[in-house]
């Protein structure tokens, strides 16, 4: 069992809607420093407003890099990720290239991480010193199992911090089974965030048993403040 903000510092508070608002950015970022989210997730044109925000808090901010498909050169996807991190954000959910991966270019996949990861990394090291932290997206509602394993063995090789499972924007939302495959192939060396359709503490608990160790939600607020001590004991067969 653990309490509610150990739950929250497992959350990334995201607004990735198109048609959000500055309001709603301060909204977020006030909901974050209110709960000790672990992080505010927002699109890169809003990083400046959040830093600002919750500068001072044990909030971080994070934005998307090479949102929502991956397809784009390394170049522009490594210049992305250096203005983001000079913009305020200290965490990357980087979305694979997923034409790539969909064409088992596999050479191509690594080449591209590599690149944007080590320029994420590199580039955190001019700034005031964060640690930045690279998620990569797998998108599981277009890979198969075999290229979901094949991304997280580069990834991991290319020193990622996490897989992510979903944009948000694919043809569905994650799965505990997804998590527990995602676990089996990169061990306990990096992190697992699940996101994709997790609106309730139910599915965040299960997704956590599963094995994630970050959970990516615009139902943050919701999921903490229903979350009771104890649900934490809860065994994933409950939760399904």
């Amino acid at each position: 069992m653990f309490s509610k903000i150990a739950l929250a510092k497992m959350i990334d508070h995201s607004l990735l809607r198109p048609d959000a608002t500055e309001d709603d950015v301060i909204r977020c970022c006030e909901e974050a420093k209110e709960l000790h989210f672990a992080c505010l997730m927002v699109l890169p044109y809003w990083c400046p407003v959040a830093e600002r925000r919750v500068r001072d808090s044990d909030v971080k901010v994070g934005t998307v890099v090479a949102y929502p498909f991956g397809v784009l050169p390394t170049s522009l996807k490594a210049h992305e990720a250096r203005h983001a991190i000079g913009s305020g954000a200290v965490e990357l959910d980087i979305v694979v290239n997923l034409g790539a991966v969909k064409s088992h270019d596999y050479s191509a996949v690594e080449r591209d991480l590599e690149e944007v990861v080590t320029a994420a990394k590199l580039a955190g090291l001019t700034e005031d010193g964060d640690d930045i932290l690279a998620k990569v997206i797998i998108e599981v509602g277009l890979t198969t199992r075999e290229e979901q394993s094949r991304v997280c063995r580069i990834a991991k090789s290319v020193r990622a911090d996490f897989i992510k499972t979903c944009t948000g924007q694919g043809p569905r939302g994650v799965t505990v089974q997804d998590v527990k495959h995602i676990r089996q192939v990169i061990g306990r060396e990096m992190g697992v965030k699940a996101s994709g359709g997790i609106r309730t503490i139910q599915q965040a608990m299960a997704l956590i048993n599963a094995g994630a160790n970050r959970i990516g939600t615009s139902t943050g607020v919701q999921i903490v403040e229903s979350y009771d001590l104890s649900q934490g004991a809860m065994t994933e067969e409950v939760l399904r």
